[in-house]
């Protein structure tokens, strides 16, 4: 997996969504035959109220720990079920032309199962006009961006985050949960590496996003 994409599935989880990576749109073409369009770095999906325990062994659920913390640069309330079709670039974050193809876009939504394609294209119009869009079932859906920078210019109509946000929101969260989070195996190369260097007393220096 692609580094960038790893440190983005991270944030995510911690966030409480659900990922699938890098995943392949396959196009059948006008005169037969198939290829590949192109690669949806990452899609993601978080229930309400989404958010992280630790259960209290053998006693009262009155014990448990429980966070639903959400970082606000995501820009959720955590009472409505989030949907994200994100492009991942180590550079300025942006959506190439074929994540903003409204057939890989009725791809993504079909992935996610959350409306029919006749409804899929409605949506996905909706979303390369507005970056966002809400389907039959409530359920909001986004295009976002991930990169290092932002480039000049006008604003784009999708969300954006930067990578000094996703790095910096991560150690934080290792710092924060530090006493517990000492026990994991984390298995997500993103986390595992941060992890690594929390246990060592390193902790990076990541510019304000």
């Amino acid at each position: 997996m692609d580094n960038a994409v790893s440190l983005v599935q991270a944030y995510l989880r911690v966030n409480g969504y659900f990922t699938v990576t890098e995943l392949p749109v396959i196009e059948a073409m006008r005169g037969g035959g198939y290829r590949t369009a192109t690669d949806i770095d990452v899609l993601a999906f978080r229930f309400p109220r989404a958010g992280r325990l630790v259960p209290r062994h053998g006693a009262s659920r009155s014990r448990d720990r429980a966070n639903h913390d959400v970082d606000p640069e995501l820009g959720i309330d955590g009472e409505s079920a989030d949907m994200l079709i994100g492009e991942v670039k180590e550079g300025k974050a942006e959506l190439n032309r074929g994540a903003r193809e409204p057939a890989v876009i009725r791809a993504a939504l079909t992935r996610f199962g959350c409306c029919s394609p006749e409804r899929a294209e409605s949506i996905a119009q909706e979303l390369v006009r507005r970056g966002h869009a809400e389907t039959d079932h409530g359920h909001r859906v986004r295009l976002v961006a991930f990169g290092s920078t932002t480039g000049a210019g006008a604003a784009p109509n999708y969300h954006i985050i930067r990578f000094a946000r996703v790095v910096s929101f991560l150690e934080s969260h290792l710092s924060h949960n530090w006493d517990t989070l000492r026990q994991a195996e984390f298995k997500e190369p993103g986390l595992a590496f941060l992890g690594l260097l929390h246990k060592a007393g390193v902790h990076l220096r990541t510019p304000k996003s």
